[in-house]
């Protein structure tokens, strides 16, 4: 049996040997040191900032998001309790604020300890602890360590107050379970804020800064409750509480089969069993926060030129990020997928986007199902789908900007075959949709007539409405210059007008916001200003806007897109109480469904379908069972947009669009030059027309060919072009040049008095 005076001895002998080693090795330094011919005095590395938090909030300033890296929510020292901050310094270092950042007594007393067989304890202060944290990190732990870890901690305790010190250490020692600082570690365990802990919590805390991993709670329970333990002996030791309390609490922490203990133990304290979170703080990633991080991250610059800037200043830079999300909106677009679409085994869905119509700031974002790291991440407002009838609504901007009336007529009778000028081979035959006569473009418009948009779209010129499609949709994700390895651009199909491009909600709710807002484009965004962690502004976010189109020209056509649901495809969803505008759309064999309308306030676009594949969505029984037997952009989608509307614009004043002007000119004829071919309406009977030829035009030559159709001939005649004049309508009979975008140039016309159109 070993007596205490060879307890003594051994722990004398093993001192003597820690100290001859320690000389040993640090002994060439000091003698290097000694004999400098210069004096140099101890400089400590900079005190770089703790890592902090970035929070995210909406319009009204609700928390929406937080990212980080490491758990890290510094607090200041006065928001610590004082028996917490007690019960630290009891377990860790007791003698804090009498040593001068090394203590010796302490060094031979942990020494004592731990050959005794007791408790483990460290030698190293709190003051030596934030000095390995903050300064020695990466170095090998050698006698240079050591002697470092000295010399920093007595010149950081010259430096710095012994409040300061103790400050930085309880925002950065490490709890376990990703937190950094007592803050984080006080919501993760506790659910708390640090100003709410108790005592015994703090104890508790205290605990695992020693070994967070070995004693974690969740982990490893057992091993946590005995190191609990060991830190209540640490407060009562010190007077901080009393045994009994102690004792208590102890005999409550193991399980027990005793009905008394049990009895006894009810509503005791008990170590934490999982990870918690602050109530009122509780946040869910959602499509819209995911989104946010992306764009600071890989399609800006606002936070650095380099991608680990930017990294740096969004995880550990402890930023404000104020976005456009309207807490409202967001609210009614996420009721109105509950409540209108109904839940089905099918898989179908709907993506909402609402921009504001004066700004183009994001004020909601629904993208399907909630968002679910690794498992439902795709967000289907930004993802592109074809787009069915939806997309007219750029045609008939480009055409009215062309100088287009509302009351011109148009052909829109089925069947009819088209040129496909990318493949003239196989022309584009329109065999689907309604079929109505030669009458006005707004009917055609109203009722979604392919055939007669299907002209319309090589009346105005494809290349020209590609162009302006762009012009008023432009955004992020969609633009002319984009590597078409990242996104397929948008073509000059002869299908155009039938929905063969992909284009998002997002790219859809943008062009519509061109329309809303007089013709002037606003790009959509995310985020109005980022400030950083001491409050200065990093960023505002400015836009002058683009005019893409006249305010004559959107005012036409914001006019015609109110008849869709007057009168049109929307008919059975007007807002309450307010004007708006609209253009649905219904993809081949219903595979994608749109309603994109809006008002001067806000713009919403409502896609439906199947999110990973293009599913017909025809007699799907949860739709059967509500009279949908085939979803149409005038069902699901028409009925989601007047529940976000409604909901988002209850209690604002209605307002108006501008008022068109007067039709400046009789109506004409709209006709395709080669597809359309006329007749005199003078011809004597007995003589036969020859149809009028389509002459190529080179689109860089300044004279144009033009065709005059007499009874028995047809003379091609020569002819200098005039500047097309804005608004106004020049007869032509050619088509627009392939690679004209001018918004003015004009479109081919007659005067239907004088002609009548057949097909060539």
């Amino acid at each position: 049996m070993i007596t205490w005076w060879m307890r003594l001895c051994i722990v004398v002998v093993a001192g003597a040997l820690v100290l001859t080693a320690a000389f040993v090795g640090v002994a060439p330094r000091i003698w290097k040191i000694a004999n400098a011919h210069v004096e140099t005095p101890v400089e400590l590395p900079a005190w770089e900032g703790i890592a902090k938090r970035t929070y995210v909030y909406d319009r009204a300033g609700n928390e929406i998001a937080a990212y980080e890296l490491e758990n890290s929510q510094p607090v200041l020292f006065g928001q610590i309790p004082q028996p917490v901050i007690q019960a630290v310094l009891a377990v860790e270092d007791r003698e804090f604020y009498n040593h001068h950042g090394v203590n010796i007594r302490g060094l031979f007393r942990a020494t004592l300890s731990n050959f005794e067989g007791g408790a483990r304890q460290g030698a190293s202060t709190i003051t030596q602890q934030v000095v390995k944290v903050e300064f020695l990190g990466g170095l090998e732990r050698d006698g240079r360590y050591k002697l470092l870890q000295i010399i920093y901690a007595l010149r950081l305790e010259k430096e710095r107050t012994k409040d300061e010190i103790l400050e930085r250490y309880l925002n950065t020692i490490y709890f376990g379970n990703n937190t950094y600082g007592i803050q984080a570690a006080s919501e993760v365990y506790f659910g708390k804020k640090v100003e709410d802990l108790t005592l015994v919590e703090g104890t508790f805390l205290a605990g695992l800064i020693q070994a967070p991993s070995s004693y974690d709670p969740i982990r490893r329970p057992q091993q946590s409750r005995r190191r609990f333990s060991e830190s209540l002996d640490a407060v009562v030791d010190v007077g901080l509480m009393e045994s009994v309390e102690a004792e208590a609490i102890k005999t409550c922490l193991e399980p027990s089969d005793d009905p008394d203990v049990v009895a006894q133990c009810v509503g005791s304290w008990q170590i934490p069993e999982v990870v918690k979170t602050i109530a009122e703080k509780k946040i869910t990633r959602t499509h819209f926060s995911e989104e946010v991080k992306s764009y600071l991250l890989n399609k800006s610059n606002l936070l650095g030129e380099t991608y680990q800037e930017r990294y740096n200043k969004l995880f550990r830079g402890g930023l404000s990020i104020y976005t456009t999300l309207d807490p409202i909106a967001q609210g009614a677009a996420e009721n109105a997928r509950a409540t209108q679409l109904p839940v089905n085994t099918a898989g179908i869905d709907t993506a909402i986007l609402t921009l504001d119509s004066k700004t183009g700031a994001v004020r909601a974002m629904v993208g399907g199902k909630p968002f679910v790291a690794g498992r439902n991440e795709v967000n289907m407002a930004l993802a592109p789908r074809q787009t069915g009838s939806s997309i007219k609504m750029f045609i008939l901007a480009a055409a009215i900007q062309a100088g287009v009336q509302n009351n011109d007529q148009l052909d829109g009778t089925l069947p009819c075959t088209l040129p496909n000028p990318d493949d003239p081979e196989n022309p584009f035959v329109i065999e689907q949709g309604v079929s109505r006569p030669l009458g006005p473009v707004d009917e055609m418009t109203w009722y979604s007539i392919n055939c007669a948009f299907g002209r319309l779209s090589q009346i105005v010129g494809l290349d020209r409405v590609v162009d302006t499609t762009y012009r008023m949709a432009r955004n992020l994700y969609l633009y002319p210059e984009r590597n078409p390895a990242e996104r397929e651009p948008l073509r000059p199909y002869g299908s155009f007008a039938t929905g063969a491009n992909e284009m998002s909600p997002l790219d859809m709710a943008s062009g519509a916001q061109s329309l809303a807002n007089n013709g002037v484009h606003m790009e959509p965004y995310y985020i109005e200003s980022i400030s950083g962690a001491d409050g200065s502004v990093l960023y505002q976010h400015q836009d002058d806007g683009v005019a893409v189109l006249s305010p004559e020209a959107a005012a036409k056509t914001s006019s015609i897109m109110t008849g869709v649901l007057v009168s049109g495809t929307a008919r059975r969803s007007p807002l309450e109480g307010r004007v708006a505008a609209a253009k649905t759309g219904t993809q081949d064999n219903n595979t994608n469904s749109w309603m994109v309308g809006y008002t001067p306030e806000l713009v919403t676009a409502v896609w439906v379908g199947h999110p990973d594949r293009y599913l017909p969505m025809i007699n799907i029984p949860e739709f059967v069972a509500v009279d949908v037997n085939k979803v149409t952009g005038g069902t699901f989608p028409a009925r989601i947009w007047k529940a976000t509307m409604d909901a988002a614009l209850a209690g604002q004043p209605a307002t108006f669009f501008a008022t068109p002007p007067i039709n400046a000119r009789p109506a004409v004829r709209l006709y395709l030059p080669g597809t359309d071919c006329l007749t005199p309406v003078t011809a004597p009977p007995t003589e036969t027309s020859i149809p009028a030829e389509t002459v190529p035009v080179d689109p860089t030559a300044t004279t144009v060919p033009t065709t005059t159709t007499t009874s028995t001939t047809t003379t091609t005649t020569t002819t200098t072009l005039v500047p097309p004049v804005p608004g106004a309508i020049t007869d032509l009979n050619t088509t627009v040049p392939r690679g004209v975008v001018d918004p003015t140039w004009p479109v081919p016309t007659i005067d239907p008095t004088l002609y009548t159109v057949g097909s060539c």
